[in-house]
């Protein structure tokens, strides 16, 4: 997928949804080149069955899927999957759910997979906006994680940015109450929109105090990127945001 990145952006691009209210027009991605490597290559023979789960637009039995109930994060746009498989490791009793459209990045988190013997990760390369609505039965997510989406930095683009009002809503008829959406971005005035739109849905409350302006400490599990830590050493920011879902009225 080919993505427009700002000078502040710190970290690999990574695929996300748009506005569900705008789908037909827009896609949750853009197309960007690429090519896979050996190693990747080996990995969608290798292990490419095992984890990657075929787009269908009906309710994914994760039972089945991953052959145990336990609680499933979604995670939209993974990049090449260093922070997922971090994560991933960091949490075994937890399943993960994760959209992506790019190949070489499918690709370099199976190899990951492989490498690092996990189990608890199965990709879905698709259009995630597709995967929230088609194949996700109501309230079967435990979180949801969104790290870096593109910034569409031009005002004239701000329109395709991943996090506004239509998605968010739709995610929580994903989520369960007590479940959390993480977002995480080194775009100031992304933040700043994410802060918003996610303050304003009524089923979402703000794990952060006044303190930090309404932007959590960066959590435990999420690891620093070699493109995040570059950008920190040239003075970049990083803002994360952490909500969970109430119980509705």
């Amino acid at each position: 997928m080919t993505e427009t990145t700002s000078p502040g952006d710190t970290s690999p691009p990574a695929t996300d949804a748009t506005e569900v209210a705008h789908h037909r027009s827009i896609r949750s991605f853009v197309r960007r080149t690429g090519r896979t490597t050996l190693g990747q290559a080996k990995a969608f023979e290798d292990v490419g069955p095992a984890y990657l789960l075929p787009y269908a637009p009906a309710p994914v039995d994760f039972a089945a899927v991953y052959g145990r109930t336990a609680p499933t994060i979604l995670e939209i746009g993974f990049g090449m999957g260093e922070a997922t498989a971090h994560i991933a490791a960091l949490m075994p009793e937890k399943n993960f759910l994760c959209c992506e459209v790019h190949t070489p990045g499918v690709g370099a988190l199976l190899k990951r997979i492989s490498e690092q013997g996990l189990t608890n990760i199965r990709i879905v390369q698709h259009d995630a906006v597709e995967v929230l609505q088609h194949m996700l039965a109501p309230l079967s997510l435990d979180g949801v994680h969104i790290f870096f989406p593109d910034p569409w930095h031009k005002k004239k683009h701000n329109k395709r940015r991943l996090i506004q009002p239509p998605l968010i809503a739709q995610l929580m008829t994903r989520l369960q109450a007590g479940g959390y959406l993480h977002c995480a971005t080194d775009w100031q005035p992304y933040a700043e929109q994410i802060l918003d739109v996610l303050a304003a849905e009524p089923l979402l409350e703000n794990t952060a105090d006044s303190t930090g302006g309404g932007y959590a400490p960066k959590p435990h599990y999420r690891p620093l990127t070699k493109f995040e830590n570059r950008g920190i050493q040239l003075g970049h920011g990083v803002w994360d945001l952490v909500f969970t879902r109430v119980q509705a009225p």
